[in-house]
């Protein structure tokens, strides 16, 4: 199994030890914290929008876990799935509201990169974001569970409702797809 998708040795009494006592939650939190964000941060331009939204998914998790089953879906994909619509309850109310965050436009320096290097990386950014647009909700969905969440072909199936298969096709096309929108703007991916 892919070091990345470990699970805690002890999860199975983590989680059990969580519907009685929440305090228990702070290993599982402490352990799939950086995936989670990742995740969210991949699907949401904003990064105080990304940090909300993990929030409001870790509560949910916390708030639902006396309805976890183990034996139908392992922890990491139950967990998963409440991420992913999390972030989908955010995007439609986003949506609803249509109001551009100054956040997108500037990130913050932290000292250490130069200026130039910071408009760089905006830069950078801004087109993949822009070039991302181009793909379908599923396509992009797919993309952050791979790439920012680090989940593989299988667990995202098993998410998604999809055959292993059709999400590897997808993925396959939506790079491929996500390459020529760069190529088209001037961007070599």
């Amino acid at each position: 199994m892919d070091s990345a998708l470990a699970v805690l040795p002890d999860e199975t009494t983590l989680v059990a030890q969580a519907k009685v006592e929440p305090a228990a939650f702070a290993a599982i939190y402490d352990h799939y914290f950086s995936r989670v964000y990742n995740y969210v941060r991949y699907r949401l331009a904003d990064a105080q929008a990304a940090d909300d939204v993990t929030a409001q998914i870790f509560e949910r998790t916390l708030a639902n876990i006396g309805r976890y089953q183990p034996e139908r879906v392992p922890f990491a994909a139950w967990l998963f799935a409440i991420a992913r619509n999390t972030v989908s309850d955010h995007l439609r109310a986003e949506r609803r509201r249509r109001w551009l965050s100054l956040d997108i436009l500037r990130d913050q320096p932290d000292g250490e990169p130069q200026p130039e290097q910071v408009a760089i990386q905006d830069e950078a950014r801004l087109m993949l974001l822009a070039a991302a647009a181009c793909l379908s909700d599923r396509e992009r969905d797919l993309i952050a569970l791979k790439f920012a969440a680090g989940l593989t072909n299988r667990h995202m199936a098993e998410l998604a409702g999809l055959s292993e298969s059709n999400v590897g096709v997808t993925l396959f096309r939506a790079m491929r797809k996500l390459r020529a929108e760069l190529e088209r703007r001037g961007v070599k991916p």
